[in-house]
């Protein structure tokens, strides 16, 4: 923790070294920081909204640009990539090829899938889908509630595959049908008990266990995508370059600003650091353990005071993959256990003026979703006529769309900025 600490002195000494300017500053400075704020202003108005046509340009000169990048790199490491081809190819031949392996092999490929599909997910929700939507809310929560309300439903989680995930249908019942009405009639009323009874024996923690695997993954995901910060700010510390990057800005100017000039946010943000720097993994760990929004400047603020990357990694993995993702996981299924679900209904019934036409919706999706686990295969899927699932895709399609919009937008500013710094590279050497 010494270590820390004297690594910390850092940014004292800076502030220590601007308050000494007394705020005299030259006119060079100023008009090198008007040149960077008029570069930034220009910077800001390629977007497609405003300059559609100049953004797609320069969106694909960075793209070339970053593709022969990273062809040089792969050529610097290309006996690594070799030996990954040839590993690739076992694996193509040995996915072709007929045999009692093949069984095997699609399992494999479906659990990778999956996997992959999940922490892939997890991956984007750190970087918020380009809005600062969390992956959760669109994807993993959703998917955490439907198993719940059919593990209710159904009275069991082993639902047939294939099709789940892809689609939920209960296990079918090996019961032949009675002959008489009285029959009948004693079928359902055993049947309704029985069905009850099953219903009893489904637990938080087989539901929990049911959806085990696809959490751990959307939270492994999330930690990685903490990895691209912690890089930067370690390398720009090593380096001792200020990478123009907003968070990292952000972070030094919350270094730099005094207890008193801090709003309660901020100071939560320092408070959080500070726990960080001087608590190493186990602070880390309790910081990625809880629903923690000021968690977003944790990777800047290890890489820049150095913390060692299993130190940080090892804390993030263990705390959102682990801990944080069983409480999440928690609160959602008791949220949709299927009596809380029926009284959240009954609730909206209850609203004044709009409670009526509010709660027909809801029941009629939660109905039609009932159904739908009961239908055996082979069968036409009941069809449901509800403005929430048309109104879930086309805010999924808004999200997907916004985001593909924000990355052309990002490598169209970076290509600016490669212009501008050219530009002022060859004034100078004029």
């Amino acid at each position: 923790m010494a270590e820390y600490e004297a690594e910390g002195e850092l940014p004292r000494r800076r502030l220590g070294i601007k308050e000494q300017q007394n705020g005299e500053r030259t006119d060079s400075d100023v008009s090198v920081d008007e040149r960077k704020q008029r570069d930034g202003e220009e910077r800001e108005t390629l977007v497609l909204w405003k300059k559609p046509l100049l953004t797609l340009h320069y969106f694909t000169l960075e793209l070339l640009v970053t593709l022969k990048e990273w062809i040089w790199r792969l050529w610097q490491q290309r006996q690594t990539v070799f030996g990954l081809l040839i590993l690739l190819i076992l694996l193509l031949i040995a996915y072709c090829i007929e045999g009692t392996h093949q069984k095997y092999v699609r399992y494999m490929e479906k659990r990778t899938l999956w996997c992959a599909y999940w922490l892939g997910l997890g991956i984007l929700s750190s970087v918020g889908l380009g809005t600062g939507l969390h992956t959760f809310l669109l994807y993993l929560g959703p998917h955490i509630a439907s198993v719940t309300l059919a593990a209710y439903e159904c009275g069991s989680v082993d639902f047939p595959e294939p099709p789940y995930p892809d689609q939920i249908i209960c296990p079918q019942q090996n019961a032949t049908a009675p002959g008489s009405d009285g029959e009948r009639v004693g079928a359902e009323v055993m049947g309704a008990e029985e069905s009850a009874a099953i219903q009893g024996s489904i637990s938080l923690w087989t539901i929990i266990s049911k959806v085990r695997l696809e959490a751990c993954m959307w939270g492994a995901g999330t930690a990685i995508g903490e990895l691209p910060p912690y890089f930067m700010a370690r390398a720009a510390r090593l380096s001792g370059t200020e990478p123009d990057d907003e968070d990292y800005q952000r972070f030094e100017e919350i270094l730099d600003q005094t207890q008193s000039a801090q709003d309660f946010a901020t100071r939560a943000k320092v408070a959080v650091q500070k726990l960080i720097q001087r608590v190493g993994f186990l602070g880390i760990l309790a910081c990625a353990s809880i629903p923690n929004p000021l968690f977003d400047l944790a990777g800047i603020t290890c890489g820049h005071f150095l913390v060692p990357f299993w130190t940080f990694f090892g804390a993030t993995l263990v705390g959102k993959a682990v801990i944080k993702m069983h409480i999440q996981k928690l609160f959602v299924i008791v949220t949709f256990s299927g009596h809380i679900v029926e009284q959240m209904v009954s609730l909206i019934g209850s609203v004044p003026l709009l409670g009526a036409a509010l709660q027909k919706p809801f029941r009629e999706h939660l109905e039609a979703q009932k159904a739908k686990l009961h239908h055996q295969a082979g069968e036409g899927i009941p069809t449901e006529e509800s403005w929430l699932p048309w109104l879930f895709e086309k805010v999924v399609v808004i999200m997907v769309c916004f985001f593909v919009c924000s990355i052309v937008n990002s490598m169209a500013q970076s290509y600016g900025k490669r212009k501008q710094q050219d530009k002022h590279s060859e004034g100078k050497a004029e």
